[in-house]
């Protein structure tokens, strides 16, 4: 049995998880719950984690936070990342840095986000460190066929797909700004 895909989900998803975890999010979490891809956490990304559970309008109790930190901690990896951190492209937002950073350091094959500043990074991103920036729709893609059908030639037809789909976001980008 091959590893499970190393991930980076953006705190924006992993909330859309934990505190409403249906639809495309609860498929998100079971993902993570059954081991078909390894989360990656670092001290950065679960510090904001924490701080966003608290924020007063998801209206969770302490312990409720503590109980959906408990869904998600366990089943991540946490991923130390040097001083200095690995070289990112510049993002507008300094909170989506450490995203980047985690995702240089833990090797992640995908980051999850649907973060604008970060998604509009894709395509620099992906060249300098060979990490996709995609939405969680294009992510859980490969997740909706039957386990049977997960193999790692699927995988690799998936990021060659979503590879050539942020390439063509990218320059359908340029285009418009020109």
């Amino acid at each position: 049995m091959s590893a499970p895909l190393r991930v980076v989900l953006d705190t924006n998803v992993v909330l859309s998880a934990l505190v409403f975890g249906a639809g495309t999010a609860g498929r998100l979490r079971r993902g993570w719950q059954q081991g078909v891809f390894a989360p990656l956490v670092s001290t950065a990304t679960v510090q904001e984690l924490i701080r966003a559970l608290a924020y007063p309008k998801f209206r969770l109790s302490r312990l409720e936070q503590d109980e959906l930190l408990a869904d998600y901690l366990p089943h991540a990896q946490a991923v130390r990342i040097p001083v200095p951190p690995p070289n990112v492209p510049k993002c507008r937002h300094p909170l989506d840095v450490p995203f980047m950073h985690l995702a240089v350091a833990g090797k992640a094959k995908v980051l999850v986000s649907g973060d604008r500043d970060l998604q509009a990074l894709a395509g620099v991103f992906e060249k300098a460190n060979g990490c996709l920036i995609v939405n969680l729709d294009s992510f859980l893609r490969v997740y909706s066929m039957p386990s049977e059908e997960y193999t790692p030639a699927r995988i690799k037809e998936f990021d060659d797909a979503e590879a050539k789909l942020a390439r063509l976001m990218q320059a359908s980008k340029l285009q418009d700004n020109n």
